[in-house]
């Protein structure tokens, strides 16, 4: 035991607490993950007297507890917040899932704090919070770039998806048909985001409202133009297909000049990751390798301006270089 807890031994003991800690959340969400996954069929006899209520009764304890837990959780503002960005992401996950995650990458960000500031207890401790802070949002920095490459991807099958549907309206389809076709002969992710429109409809919402649940899914202005559109159509009457035609064309022209953006401003894009995470990575790679080299930045018995001006000061050049860049490249469209 106190070879375990001698100071050299100490990330050796931490990291392997981290692997133990991952291996744990990894059972619970696979449990959860199976709870989840019931086949309907199964569900649906317990309104038609097939039996699973008692079944239901006899699922064990903690199963029940964490599906009231996530049911007590969704009802409530950040849980239904929670719940939106998942769908959006289309993470099949539920939201105590997710908090769970949050909570486990929170003490991985404590154990990767001791490890990073073990040259004094203090530095051990601040590090260890700043570490679970950070860590915590991981999570949430995913979920919001796998939503944006979604919505990203969307827009760009958008054009081509509105001309297939102008095609099968001239054909004699109707408007839900066409939704239908969409689903089935479409790529994803566009295939998946109309189909549930389309079951949506098969459950008894309206057309509009199904559209609407859409552009919450999938928050695109090409989409908003396309709806808003259809809606006015469904109103007052006119050509949809001669419409969409012209719908088609002005977001196929969009998606080109978004194109030529990006590859224009990707070398600034590169510069802002780089000025930014360059000088962090390098001070946590001395950190790592030398700690007492970097220990005299965040002593606190030195003057404040070594362990108090130098990093903050640091730190806010480096955001405020960041942002900048970010501000010249962003070009509306």
């Amino acid at each position: 035991m106190e070879r375990l807890l001698a100071p050299d031994m100490l990330p050796v003991t931490l990291a392997g607490l981290g692997v133990l800690l991952i291996l744990l959340i990894g059972a619970v969400v696979l449990l959860m993950r199976q709870s989840a996954t019931a086949d309907v069929s199964q569900r649906l006899e317990t309104y038609t007297g097939g039996g699973r209520v008692q079944e239901r009764a006899n699922e064990p304890i903690a199963r029940q507890a964490i599906e009231r837990i996530d049911s007590v959780v969704s009802r409530s503002k950040q849980g239904s917040s929670i719940k939106q960005e998942l769908a959006r992401a289309d993470l099949k996950l539920t939201v105590a899932e997710f908090i769970g995650i949050k909570f486990g990458a929170a003490l991985l960000g404590v154990v990767f704090g001791f490890i990073l500031g073990r040259a004094d207890f203090l530095a051990q401790l601040g590090a260890a919070v700043i570490g679970a802070i950070v860590f915590s949002f991981l999570p949430n920095i995913y979920v919001n770039i796998r939503a944006a490459q979604r919505v990203k991807a969307f827009n760009n099958q958008l054009g081509d998806i509105i001309t297939m549907m102008a095609n099968a309206l001239r054909g004699g389809y109707s408007f839900l048909q066409t939704l239908d076709m969409v689903a089935r002969e479409a790529p994803e992710p566009a295939a998946t985001e109309f189909r549930r429109v389309v079951q949506e409809v098969g459950l008894g919402r309206s057309t509009e409202e199904a559209l609407q649940n859409l552009l919450r899914r999938v928050p695109s202005d090409d989409l908003d133009l396309l709806i808003t559109a259809v809606s006015i159509q469904m109103e007052v009457g006119g050509n949809l297909a001669q419409i969409l035609d012209t719908i088609g064309h002005t977001i196929r022209e969009r998606v080109r000049i978004k194109g030529e953006i990006s590859t224009l401003t990707a070398q600034g894009r590169i510069s802002s990751w780089i000025i930014t995470g360059l000088p962090i990575g390098l001070a946590m790679f001395i950190t790592v390798v030398n700690p007492t080299y970097m220990a005299p930045l965040f002593t606190f018995g030195l003057p404040p301006e070594a362990w108090c001006c130098m990093p903050v000061t640091s730190l806010f050049m480096i955001a405020l270089g960041y942002f900048a860049i970010q501000k010249i490249i962003d070009i509306e469209v």
